[in-house]
């Protein structure tokens, strides 16, 4: 069973958010929601461990994008897919910059939502059509990387396997498999795949993200 909770001011999303979920395969449980992050916060604590995901909106009150409450909730170790009517490719990066797994516009609907929970619950990544639009409008085809991003990347290349680069940057497996699946994601978005390490490796090089002596 998938459990999520659901974040948004909004009654009329969260019902059919709950509804979707409710009759998704595999089954996917809403256990609680919440009309703000405030809200969400107090509720859950620092240390929740039964939720697979949030679907968090990224404006209430009819005030502006609430990107801190969105930071706060990834740093707490919260897989969020941010389900918001706000598009613009900036704010789009600067959520998946933030730790969101995952970007939905609400005009995407039932299927994308389902399926970016179910691959969040499976610690794996799903690229939307609002991410890959907003991934591919930087200028030239060079996906844009976080630092962190950056940081799982080079500890990746310059150890002998995942487990030391989660020892070494105090994460787990699954954080870095997630990281290094929204790389490739990036890559993939740009037309640049990248399935293999080497090719990542070459890709890395190319766009100045490395050079051959952090090898």
């Amino acid at each position: 069973m998938i459990r999520i909770a659901i974040v948004d001011d909004h009654p009329l999303i969260r019902d059919g958010v709950r509804g979707w979920c409710a009759a998704a395969e595999p089954r996917i449980e809403v256990i609680a929601d919440h009309p703000d992050p405030a809200a969400f916060l107090s509720a859950t604590g620092p240390d929740r461990g039964d939720l697979d995901a949030i679907v968090l909106d990224l404006q209430f009150d009819q005030r502006a994008p609430d990107l801190s409450a969105l930071g706060t909730i990834c740093t707490r170790g919260h897989r969020v897919v941010v389900y918001s009517q706000y598009t613009e490719p900036r704010l789009v990066r600067d959520c998946l910059d933030l730790g969101a797994v995952t970007y939905l516009s609400k005009t995407e609907g039932r299927e994308h939502l389902i399926t970016a929970l179910h691959a969040a619950a499976e610690v794996r990544p799903y690229l939307s059509p609002t991410m890959a639009r907003a991934m591919s409008t930087d200028g030239d085809d060079r996906p844009r990387l976080s630092r962190r991003e950056r940081e799982v990347l080079l500890a990746w290349f310059q150890t002998e396997s995942k487990a030391l680069v989660a020892q070494q940057l105090y994460i787990t497996i699954g954080t870095v498999n997630t990281y290094l699946e929204r790389i490739r994601a990036k890559y993939a978005a740009v037309g640049r795949s990248a399935p293999t390490k080497a090719a990542l490796v070459a890709r890395a090089i190319r766009d100045g993200l490395i050079t051959t002596d952090d090898l």
